[in-house]
């Protein structure tokens, strides 16, 4: 199995674990704040750190898969050659914003919010691993770019 066959593989498990523990999460939530005399605390709160974790790697997943939402009207009426270039140059520029802004950007999040502290109000859970969700979406994208570029650039010489 290949390295890009493993990460899709512990990505696909991970969010699937996510999104029942969101579910479950939500339906606890339901429950305690509609059959139970005291609703839950946490809940609201879990309920949003899970969906900003789901959407997030969500979206790396997707990048990787090529099925992300895109404009791609330019690429369908061009030809092959032009269709490559331009997978190339949409990657780097999605490489440059991965590493730029989820990566740099997410890093230094994540190194603020420890630094001083800040710590999610119902939880107690330090934010900084909350957002530590985007510097590692941000490495999944980048790496699926250059995979994807790498393919596309060995294709072309074949």
């Amino acid at each position: 199995m290949s390295i890009r066959k493993k990460i899709d593989k512990v990505l696909e498990i991970t969010l699937v674990v996510l999104l029942l523990v969101l579910v479950a999460d939500v339906l606890w939530q339901v429950v305690s704040r509609y059959i139970l005399p005291t609703p839950s605390s946490f809940t609201d709160e879990l309920a949003g750190y899970l969906l900003i974790w789901v959407g997030v790697l969500g979206s790396a997943y997707v990048a990787g898969l090529q099925e992300h939402l895109a404009i791609d009207l330019l690429l369908q009426r061009s030809s092959a050659k032009v269709q490559r270039r331009l997978i190339i140059i949409i990657n780097v520029i999605v490489l440059l914003f991965a590493v730029t802004v989820m990566i740099v950007g997410g890093m230094w999040l994540v190194i603020t919010r420890f630094k001083f502290g800040v710590v999610s109000a119902a939880l107690n859970l330090p934010l900084g691993y909350v957002y530590s969700i985007v510097p590692i979406s941000g490495l999944l994208i980048s790496y699926y770019s250059i995979e994807i570029i790498r393919k596309t650039i060995k294709a072309k010489a074949e």
